[in-house]
């Protein structure tokens, strides 16, 4: 859990949110954000949001009806992504000894020591052939096509999203990214796709904090496997060996980061992986955010890639829907006990996932114990994916399973509730098996490509891979206590 305001101990330099009369409020931002978001679509959403007095118990109401007043139209949608985004870059403040400037101003600060780059090229044999570890093994070929149909059957991915990847096993040629060049923002994320593209023998830019630790673990991926590795290097003196003298800051350099990239040929995919905690996290994703927008008005040749959470709210297929409500039908394993468990809760438990025939149906599967600042971080992720795409701007956004990252199970709660969600048809991914697989879907969105759809919702449910909360019968918190009870056990040993 994080802390409604930023701590004394947390720097103030850099990245920041606004100051407010009692100092840097997470909830205050979060709070004018999304009412802004819903003004001009949705003007009571939006005063409700401005007067919500519990935002980091309530804010998940507020977060589903910017998806629901999304729906109105197309225009409704990008109207909501446009202003959202607007606001966060016009509230959010670049701190120096100096004082606070705007982020758009923070991006174009001139750079006294610009960042150079430093080249390492792997000495491995480039794979060529997708291989998705999965459960100890290395499933390729007829294997992962078998496991693909099965997670279809069991609901643990959309049908589109076996379709995608099926399409990169047949044309194995994709998977270098010949003509692509893809900066990876958190490059040792465990959620990156840097190891992955790699060994594909990709062309990769890799951003992320100046610790040697980190550049001695991705200079050692890119020395072991076939592609080339892009480093930002602060001085001349760097020691690829030592990991010393690379890296930067998104929330101090971002302005030296924004002026790298856009100097570096050829065209660029601009990946956001990167994550912090809590309110760390926002912070970090308005900067990329900024940075983003900077280079997307310097040159034509930008992409976007993004990952959004299936802990999030999407609209979803009428067949989601459908397979949701045949299996509420099926009274089986918890499903025998289901009336009685809800009457003694009062309908809390194990309530339906959508109302019969919804089309689209509303996937609300926030996690309150996740806070605010999480779901406001992906949120700005997924509406920057929205306008740019009525901007004309190649986007890959796609919905990755759930995974036991470190980052997610140190909270013990959540560990939990992975270890039981097994008992109602959701599957949990080890980090190795999402990156690859979400570094796949990567490649067929560049590779293969598809026109837009008709409204936003229905590009971010293509492919979608959400480990099946979209297709279970239960709405997903209401059996998350259950699944904690469950999985205490397992996540404790």
């Amino acid at each position: 859990m994080v802390k409604d305001r930023t701590s004394a101990g947390q720097s103030e330099m850099g990245v920041n949110f606004p100051q407010t009369g009692s100092g840097r409020s997470t909830s205050a931002l979060g709070r004018a954000v999304v009412a802004d978001a819903m003004r001009a679509v949705d003007p009571v959403g939006s005063r409700a949001a401005e007067a919500e007095t519990s935002w980091r118990r309530e804010y998940r109401v507020h977060f589903r009806r910017l998806v629901e007043a999304g729906l109105l139209s197309r225009d409704a949608a990008v109207s909501i992504a446009r202003d959202g985004l607007a606001s966060m870059q016009g509230r959010m403040k670049f701190s120096t000894v100096d004082g606070e400037m705007g982020l758009a101003e923070a991006t174009a600060l001139p750079v006294a020591a610009p960042l150079a780059t430093a080249i390492v090229t792997g000495g491995g044999t480039a794979e060529e052939e997708l291989v998705l570890p999965y459960q100890g093994e290395r499933l390729r070929a007829a294997h992962l096509l078998r496991r693909l149909d099965m997670w279809v059957a069991d609901g643990i991915v959309e049908p589109s999203c076996a379709e995608a990847v099926r399409l990169v096993v047949d044309n194995p040629q994709w998977l270098t990214l010949a003509g692509h060049r893809v900066a990876v923002l958190g490059a040792a994320a465990e959620m990156s796709p840097l190891t992955a593209l790699l060994r594909w023998g990709a062309e990769v830019v890799a951003v992320d904090l100046p610790r040697p630790a980190i550049w001695q673990r991705l200079i050692g991926t890119a020395r072991r496997y076939a592609g080339r590795l892009h480093v930002p290097v602060a001085s001349a003196r760097h020691d690829l060996d030592a990991g010393t003298g690379m890296g930067a800051d998104l929330l101090h350099d971002v302005h030296r980061i924004t002026g790298w990239l856009a100097g570096l040929d050829g065209p660029l995919v601009l990946g956001n992986y990167a994550y912090a905690d809590g309110a760390l996290h926002v912070r970090v994703t308005a900067a990329v955010d900024a940075l983003t927008t900077h280079l997307l008005h310097q040159r034509s040749d930008v992409g976007l890639a993004f990952l959004a959470t299936p802990t999030d709210v999407f609209a979803v297929p009428a067949e989601a829907v459908a397979e949701a409500t045949r299996r509420w039908a099926v009274h089986e394993g918890i499903g025998r006990i289901r009336r009685p468990l809800r009457i003694v809760s009062g309908g809390r438990l194990l309530a339906r996932n959508y109302p019969p025939g919804a089309d689209p149906g509303i996937n609300d599967s926030l996690v309150v114990q996740q806070g605010p600042n999480y779901a406001l971080a992906k949120r700005l992720q997924r509406w920057r994916a929205t306008q740019a795409r009525a901007e004309g701007t190649p986007v890959s956004l796609r919905v990755a399973p759930s995974t036991r990252t470190r980052s997610v199970i140190k909270n013990r709660l959540l560990a939990a509730a992975f270890a039981g969600a097994h008992r109602f048809g959701i599957e949990v991914f080890e980090p190795a098996t999402s990156n690859t697989l979400m570094a796949a879907l990567l490649v067929h969105d560049l590779c293969a490509g598809r026109p837009a759809e008709d409204h936003p919702w229905r590009d971010e449910a293509f492919a979608a891979a959400h480990g099946g909360l979209w297709r279970q019968p239960y709405a997903p918190r209401s059996v998350l206590g259950i699944a904690v009870l469950f999985g205490a056990g397992t996540a404790r040993g």
